[in-house]
């Protein structure tokens, strides 16, 4: 615990620094920083050799512990012998820590985001707006653009599936693309084969691990005459792609985005980590949070409600 003298220093390190959803868990940790009054150091550490760099770093300027997005949850145990080697106190954000055996690190708390859920938010708002519409559930194509090797994005895509299954909506008209990466283009090009083999729907929902997937899927469909009265797309991420999107003119397939929160990854982490050092009261050992669904009629009330 920090003597009262001892002012508070706490790192936070993320795998990819120049991405919008790290920018802002760092700006949501700095107001937490002002808040309470400790200091935040913020690293990126886009691989392990860095990551270790950071941590003794860390210890060198004499910070009582970290909040930590890892370049690959593998590194959990060197991260926990780090911490225990100079004695700081560590916490995982938006990727879990695991061991050799894939198993959580339970000495390290976690908050991250629970991907099942926000999958099964996808799927109710692809069903709930079909319905809307008015189409018959024979008519519909359901296309699961797929990232199976990220547990993250199998898990998002699952339980959107599962959502669609639970409101009625026919198994057999569920189809898989498989992409190549997480990125837009790859995601145009799995769309385009599964909108060939399956010319007999009438209307489309599309659901991914994230807005690219989505967008590159509903660019694929465009280029195939189909317009937004015959697509529902939602996104996962509240991105600048969804964003771009709302703000075309003109409608299109990409219908919303379930915006998950960097604020509460980064302001309540922080504040975690603070009162853990200053106070000795330890975080609670995972939080799992969710995300709202976003569409471009209530974007702004959502983005106010979220801080952003």
């Amino acid at each position: 615990m920090a003597a009262a003298a001892d002012p508070v220093k706490i790192g936070f390190l993320v795998k990819q620094a120049e991405e919008p959803w790290f920018q802002d868990e760092w700006r949501f940790a700095e107001q937490a920083a002002k808040e309470k009054g400790f200091s935040l150091v913020k690293i990126g550490i886009p691989n392990g050799e860095k990551m270790i760099a950071a941590i003794d770093n860390l210890a060198a300027q004499k910070a009582q512990g970290f909040v930590i997005c890892a370049p690959d949850v593998k590194l959990g145990i060197a991260v926990e012998r780090a911490t225990k080697r100079i004695g700081l106190k560590a916490m995982s954000v938006d990727d879990q820590l695991v061991d050799g055996n894939g198993k959580p690190i339970a000495s390290i708390p976690h908050m991250g985001i629970s991907a099942y859920e926000i999958g099964k938010q996808v799927g109710q708002g692809l069903l709930g707006e079909m319905k809307l519409r008015g189409w018959a559930a024979s008519d519909v194509g359901a296309l699961r653009l797929a990232f199976d090797q990220l547990p993250t994005a199998r898990e998002r895509t699952q339980g959107a599936v599962d959502a669609l299954k639970a409101g009625g909506f026919p198994v057999t008209n569920i189809v898989d693309a498989a992409q190549s990466k997480t990125d837009t283009e790859s995601a145009f090009n799995a769309a385009n084969i599964a909108f060939t083999k399956n010319t007999h729907f009438k209307h489309w929902l599309v659901f991914g691990m994230n807005d690219e997937a989505v967008l590159g899927s509903i660019r694929a469909a465009e280029g195939r005459g189909f317009t937004s009265d015959k697509l529902i797309g939602i996104g996962i991420g509240g991105s600048k792609t969804a964003q771009n999107e709302f703000s075309k003119p003109k409608l299109t397939g990409f219908y919303g985005t379930v915006l998950i929160s960097p604020k509460r990854h980064g302001y309540e982490t922080a504040i975690n980590m603070y009162q853990w050092i200053a106070e000795n009261k330890p975080p609670a050992p995972i939080t799992l949070t969710t995300g709202t669904l976003m569409t471009r009629l209530n974007q702004a009330e959502v983005r106010a409600q979220f801080g952003l």
